[in-house]
């Protein structure tokens, strides 16, 4: 088959499309053709050689697909070939073909396009993570999402609204509110000129959030503490910014105001709970997906030949969701 491949770690110029062994689904596994695939920035820190995939999994790019299942292993009872579905990736996103447990496989809607499909399964359910397993978020109460307009951050605010947050707030740029307020948020900061834990406490009368979920990491850790409300709840899924404070922090408002402070991936969670969280997403939300108050946001589709500038546009921040690949 097949798939984008790099020779040595690097930036976006060293992908090229390639030959590679096509994959052999196990016992419980289906293979699929893949139709569409999405970016995800891990994907970049992959490529530089700071993310490798779990041991045993594939080493090619991509952390999710969609596409017609075209082989079954002899334990799969809920598939068949020609079943239209997209999921959740290890790795090996980025080819003709790829394998994964059915238990970790979504039936795609009957209206539903592979682009579309492919821009779902990554986004979705680590935002449900966060919000749903993680911060236990609550009806009526507050929620700051940082880096509001990304991936994560669409999903994330479209989550929250379903789960009747009472008040959404972002950060992102200017630019980028507008997309966010369509999906739901409340409040909009432009985290370049503004100051959003003292935005948050003077729109929340002095309270603050009751969750926040952060991908920037060490510069927003004070401001994070500054902002959140009494038994609040911080998921921290990346640190774009980098681990390090700037400055010394005060970790006095953690035991003041009781604050909970979480850390998770979902790439190197094991296969039983990535299964149990598609199964909960699905149970939960995927009937507001046929509905309409779901939806992917897609910032742009590519060509799987065009998968370098593809990286340098995410790479620049330029997106306002999802970047998609599509395979021929």
């Amino acid at each position: 088959m097949k798939a984008i491949l790099f020779d040595q770690f690097g930036g976006p110029e060293q992908l090229y499309i390639g030959e590679h062994d096509q994959p052999t689904p196990t016992a419980d596994e289906i293979r699929v053709r893949v139709h569409a695939t999405a970016l995800n920035r891990a994907d970049l820190l992959q490529l530089a050689g700071k993310y490798p995939p779990p041991p045993g999994e594939s080493t090619i790019l991509g952390l999710e697909m969609a596409g017609i299942v075209e082989a079954c292993g002899p334990a799969v009872k809920n598939f068949a070939p020609g079943d239209r579905v997209c999921g959740l990736l290890p790795g090996g996103g980025y080819a003709e073909y790829a394998v994964l447990p059915e238990n970790l496989a979504i039936p795609m809607l009957d209206e539903m396009s592979f682009t579309d499909a492919a821009a779902i399964p990554e986004v979705f359910l680590t935002a449900f993570q966060a919000l749903s397993w993680l911060a236990d978020l609550k009806a009526g109460e507050k929620v700051l999402i940082h880096a509001g307009a990304s991936g994560v951050g669409t999903a994330a605010i479209q989550l929250a609204k379903e789960m009747v947050a009472s008040e959404i707030f972002v950060t992102a740029s200017n630019s980028k509110h507008a997309l966010c307020q369509e999906l739901g948020a409340h409040h909009c900061i432009d985290y370049k000129t503004e100051d959003y834990a003292e935005m948050v406490l003077e729109k929340t009368s002095q309270q603050g959030v009751n969750v926040l979920v952060d991908f920037v990491g060490g510069p927003n850790f004070a401001p994070n503490l500054k902002a959140m409300a009494l038994d609040g709840r911080i998921v921290m899924l990346a640190f774009l910014g980098g681990p390090h404070t700037p400055d010394a922090v005060n970790l006095a408002s953690i035991l003041r105001k009781r604050i909970h402070i979480m850390g998770s991936t979902l790439r190197s969670r094991t296969k039983a709970y990535k299964a149990g969280l598609t199964r909960d997403l699905i149970e939960k939300h995927w009937p507001d997906f046929a509905a309409g108050t779901l939806r992917p946001v897609i910032d742009s589709i590519h060509p799987w030949e065009q998968v370098a500038d593809a990286y340098r546009h995410m790479a620049a921040n330029r997106n306002q969701g999802k970047i998609i690949l599509t395979i021929p």
